[in-house]
């Protein structure tokens, strides 16, 4: 399959402000995360002669499906069924909304329709449907949503761009964007609810059927020491989660012990670790002070002013009374 590599290497190493301006350029929404903005990108000016439609992705060759998730950047493995459901979500998903917990939110309409696109059966009551959707982001994992490290950091290998003379400016990072900040300091490391520990159990203990059952499930039966390492994490990084938490996360697990070294119980536990960060309140970027939590963020009193203003009165008056004095 035969594209603009030195386009798509641009592509892979740009950060959002760049990908926001080249859409606007093109006339392309400029709306969405970075890897939405990435792939709306790719589709329209690195695959613009390829239908990618759900009736277009139906249509692909095992093969074509495999180079076309490459060219994504993204995982591309797995069976025929497996690559076409994986490209359609990166191409037409935000892999941080579309997650276990926000089916819950979803109407049955919406879940029918998306086990229409991923080829799942239909029947049922809105429950079961929801748990077959659930089942097929557990297994696509962390396969999509966003491209590979190695493409982002370093982009294609061998690709020869021209050297253009260009005015150094500061790239701009992703943490400028204005974000709410919360009124009051986030304390991560409360515990989640029961049922959502339940939740996190059940994704981490599910049978993968290699032979990993045993790992996983001594995984599951650490899930609040899981919990509190994560809330730890979030506490001294200002309540972000991103590729440089799930790397510390993992850092600490194989100090630990924790038998993550194969790549199916670390991805599964990524995806744990990830929705567990997510109901405790993270996001992507850091939107308070490090260890600012309710416990020890500093409280202003209503009447700090006026007492200071009383303080610095007195002393007035007592200066001025030693100075009679002399």
């Amino acid at each position: 399959m035969s594209v603009d590599q030195v386009l798509l290497d641009q592509l892979y190493r740009a950060r959002l402000m760049e990908l926001r301006e080249r859409a606007e350029a093109a006339g392309f929404k400029k709306n969405g995360s970075v890897e939405v903005l990435r792939a709306r990108l790719i589709r329209n000016q690195v695959m613009s002669e390829h239908d990618l439609s759900w009736e277009g992705i139906q249509a692909m060759s095992h093969q074509e499906l495999g180079d076309t998730l490459k060219i994504f950047g993204i995982k591309s493995s797995g069976s025929h069924k497996e690559r076409r459901q994986r490209l359609w979500l990166h191409l037409n998903h935000d892999s941080r909304r579309l997650t276990v917990e926000n089916l819950a939110e979803m109407e049955r309409d919406k879940l029918h329709s998306l086990c229409r696109k991923l080829e799942l059966q239909l029947t049922g009551t809105r429950t079961v449907l929801m748990g077959r959707v659930a089942g097929v982001l557990a297994s696509q994992g962390r396969g999509w949503g966003q491209i590979k490290r190695s493409l982002r950091r370093n982009g294609l290998p061998d690709v020869q761009t021209q050297t253009v003379k260009t005015i150094q400016q500061p790239e701009p990072e992703e943490e400028v964007i204005v974000i709410e900040v919360p009124e009051n300091p986030i304390d991560f490391m409360q515990p989640i609810s029961q049922h959502q520990i339940e939740d996190a159990v059940d994704l981490l203990s599910k049978s993968d059927g290699k032979g990993l059952d045993s790992s996983l499930q001594n995984l599951a039966g650490m899930i609040r020491d899981i919990e509190r390492m994560i809330g730890t994490i979030l506490n001294s990084h200002g309540g972000r989660w991103s590729e440089q938490e799930e790397e510390l996360f993992l850092r600490i697990a194989i100090r630990r012990g924790w038998p993550v070294d194969d790549e199916t119980i670390s991805t599964r536990l990524l995806l744990v670790a990830g929705r567990i960060s997510e109901a405790k309140g993270s996001r992507d970027v850091a939107f308070q002070e490090t260890g600012a939590t309710p416990v020890s963020a500093p409280k202003a009193a209503s009447g700090d002013s006026d007492a200071i203003a009383r303080i610095r009165a007195k002393m007035t008056e007592a200066e001025q009374i030693i100075a009679g004095l002399r």
